[in-house]
């Protein structure tokens, strides 16, 4: 059950500790050096070994921050062995597993750059990003992603050795594709040799050499490399520990992509702060994990938080009688408690009593479900409803939504627990700067902003001035306690033929919050004389839907294209509509006969929608809803 802490009302008035920022580490091997001899006991990591366990179950392996340096060593030393020098870059197609974190860690203190590849990457995109950021070495997961790099061998001749996680994937043609433990191998030869061959690689790195490039999985044309020097990765790891909101008897749950620049930023925190991080990247997993793991903290997209806010309203819906009463009334209860929270404040008299009653059965049912040590989630990489975030706080978990771009190596603004206003993303964390321009757009300055795109000049000269201010291309405005309200991304918004603006991520963001069945919510008017939409519904809430609609033998495609179901989401757009100005009201929906996907092209790897993609794919469903209007 959360308490309510005094909240401080301004930037200015939180204690920041400066030291922390100005002693910052010089690089990520600095850092994991720092950190192994200060906890080399403590543990660093726990992954699953699925099906190990007792019945078939997954077994949760803990290892020790010294154990990871054992490994991370060899395996740096693996890589000067293969070649890899100063600021050669080594690429890792995989996704989330304990083997990311080790590859990342070898590459950083061997002194090379990571170059992240997501596993859904297709063939001529991998081609493109390993041929840009000419990368030497690619460490890849499996035979899938082993045999994508057979396929373009041909297009990247500067690719040297690929070393797989999955061993009997290296059983090829040649040698060129060698196992993880080979490479070990080969760096525990290197490391006889010369035992001090990769701290010497360590005392090598300075502040400003190039640690990572991350390339964004943009909508159209090819994927930008973002530079991010080793002075970006520290900073960011040290703000959070000079902000006082984590420390190490914290126990992080890591399903993030770490191709992505949330997952990667999670993934330096601990080096700073020291605390352990369980890492499993099976989204279908989460929930039975977090019961196991009982992690304190997890950052996730909002598409996790509306998933589980919809299948817990909708069991609930589905109970019916005094089950369905009681939740109702203890969310009730909680949400008052939730805007007292939001003030510093804790409920007292008859509140207090009503919400002491709610708590014992209901809201820590509900927590236990999610490991029941959770002090609070952060979401990130896209809008999160209201709605949602308030629910999970009247649960007593709160949500502190953050704010940040590949660019800004993931974190720029995000909520403290004991300053947040829901509907924003809090204040810049220590050391950066903020300005909103003319147009509304949101512009960022600091030690966090990268310092430009790969290989492109050009698209550097758009976005990041002479003067270091970064151009995000998102609009917001800051409230009158400094808090940053993103308000949408600057080339999302449209104007209907009517002259009239629309923000459909806002009124998507509302959706989200209404429908508990709703998958996605995509809204579309630009140019047109009034707005649209395209919906998806979750397979798995639906089902439930659908049984006590009398539609339980019906496929997925017959459920969502149902006068039934038709007429559900009707009555949830009609509430929708009823808090809209009438130029942004939806007039007509089309209902998809299958989900979005990361597979298939249409969410990015950390669930973030393609508009344009989505948009030209379903071209023919928009424009017949425009059809004889």
């Amino acid at each position: 059950m959360l308490t309510a802490q005094p909240q401080i009302h301004s930037p200015a008035d939180e204690p920041i500790d400066h030291s922390l920022l100005e002693g910052r580490s010089r690089s990520v091997g600095h850092l994991f050096r720092e950190r192994v001899n200060a906890t080399p006991d403590r543990t660093a990591f726990m992954y699953a070994k699925v099906g190990a366990g007792a019945d078939g179950a997954d077994e949760w392996v803990d290892v020790s921050w010294a154990q990871v340096k054992e490994r991370v060593y060899a395996l740096g030393a693996g890589l000067v062995a293969l070649g890899v020098g100063p600021e050669d870059r080594v690429a890792v197609a995989s996704g989330t597993c304990y083997e990311w974190a080790l590859a990342d860690l070898s590459v950083m203190v061997s002194g090379g750059v990571t170059t992240t590849i997501y596993p859904t990457t297709i063939d001529d995109d991998v081609q493109f990003i390993l041929s840009d950021s000419q990368s030497k070495v690619v460490f890849a997961q499996d035979a899938e992603q082993v045999a994508k790099l057979r396929r373009i061998r041909h297009g990247v001749p500067g690719l040297a050795k690929v070393v797989t996680f999955d061993a009997e994937a290296a059983d090829g043609e040649d040698d060129w594709v060698i196992s993880l433990d080979a490479l070990e191998r080969l760096g525990q030869s290197g490391l006889t040799r010369d035992p001090g061959l990769i701290d010497s690689r360590i005392d090598s790195i300075t502040p400003d050499r190039l640690a990572t490039i991350i390339y964004t999985s943009g909508t159209t044309g090819r994927p930008k490399g973002v530079r991010l020097l080793h002075d970006t990765w520290t900073y960011q790891g040290a703000a959070i520990q000079a902000m006082n909101i984590l420390d190490e008897t914290d126990l992080q749950y890591l399903w993030l992509p770490l191709a992505h620049v949330f997952g990667k930023v999670l993934l330096t925190f601990p080096l700073q702060l020291g605390f352990a991080t369980a890492i499993d990247g099976r989204i279908d997993k989460i929930v039975d994990n977090l019961a196991v793991v009982r992690p304190t903290f997890m950052g996730a997209a909002p598409r996790i938080f509306e998933k589980a806010y919809g299948r817990i309203t909708m069991m609930m819906e589905e109970e019916g009688g005094i089950k369905l009463k009681l939740f109702t009334w203890a969310t009730g209860v909680g949400r008052e408690v939730s805007e007292l929270r939001e003030q510093g404040k804790n409920p007292s008299g008859m509140l207090a009593r009503k919400y002491a009653i709610a708590d014992k059965i209901i809201m820590s049912k509900i927590r236990e479900r999610f490991g029941g040590r959770v002090r609070f989630f952060i979401s990130g990489s896209a809008a999160l409803n209201v709605d949602v975030a308030r629910w999970f706080d009247a649960m007593g978990m709160q949500v502190a939504e953050g704010y940040g771009l590949t660019e800004s190596s993931a974190a720029a603004f995000v909520a403290r627990p004991n300053a947040y206003r829901y509907g924003t993303v809090g204040w810049a964390i220590p050391g950066l700067e903020c300005r909103i321009a003319e147009d509304g757009e949101v512009m960022l300055k600091g030690p966090g902003i990268m310092n430009g795109y790969h290989n492109n000049p050009e698209a550097t000269a758009e976005v990041l001035g002479d003067d270091g201010w970064f151009h995000t291309g998102d609009i917001g405005e800051l409230d009158e306690r400094g808090f940053l309200k993103i308000t949408d991304r600057k080339k999302d918004l449209f104007k209907t033929s009517n002259g009239k603006y629309v923000a459909p991520s806002i009124i998507e963001s509302r959706f989200k919050g209404m429908c508990p069945y709703l998958s996605q919510f995509i809204v579309h008017g630009a140019d047109r004389n009034f707005v649209t939409a395209l919906v998806t519904l979750d397979p798995d809430a639906i089902q439930g839907w659908a049984a006590a609609n009398g539609m339980g033998d019906k496929t997925y495609a017959e459920i969502v294209t149902s006068d039934e179901a038709r007429a559900m989401v009707q009555g949830y757009i009609d509430e929708l509509n009823a808090g809209l100005n009438r130029w942004e009201q939806i007039k007509k929906f089309s209902i998809l006969e299958s989900d979005l996907t990361v597979d298939s092209g249409e969410l990015t790897p950390s669930l973030k929608l393609k508009r344009k993609v989505v948009t030209e794919r379903y071209r023919d469903n928009l424009d017949a809803l425009y059809t004889g209007s």
